[in-house]
């Protein structure tokens, strides 16, 4: 398991369309891909649960890979994030 901590830098947060990029980012890996906001775990697989997960602009996010290629996984996600999600 690997874990690393983001802040959102979407102007609008996870909002629908950035929320689909994240799932479809994350759906690409066998891993587990969640990441934990405030007192939730959203599964960043689902556009349900990342959306439910009400996420805002400047939010700090932790994401947690567990997997065959979670290394993989993790530097992705980061790095869609870093890159705005679309935005």
């Amino acid at each position: 398991m690997v874990s690393a901590k983001v802040v959102i830098k979407n102007p609008t947060g996870l909002h629908l369309r950035p929320a689909g990029i994240l799932c479809k980012e994350a759906m690409n890996f066998k891993s587990t891909v969640s990441f934990r906001f405030k007192n939730t775990t959203a599964n960043a697989k689902s556009v349900l649960s990342v959306l439910g997960a009400c996420v805002k602009s400047g939010d700090e996010i932790t994401f947690v890979c567990e997997g065959a290629d979670e290394e993989e996984a993790l530097a992705t996600m980061i790095k869609a994030v870093e890159e705005g999600l679309g935005e």
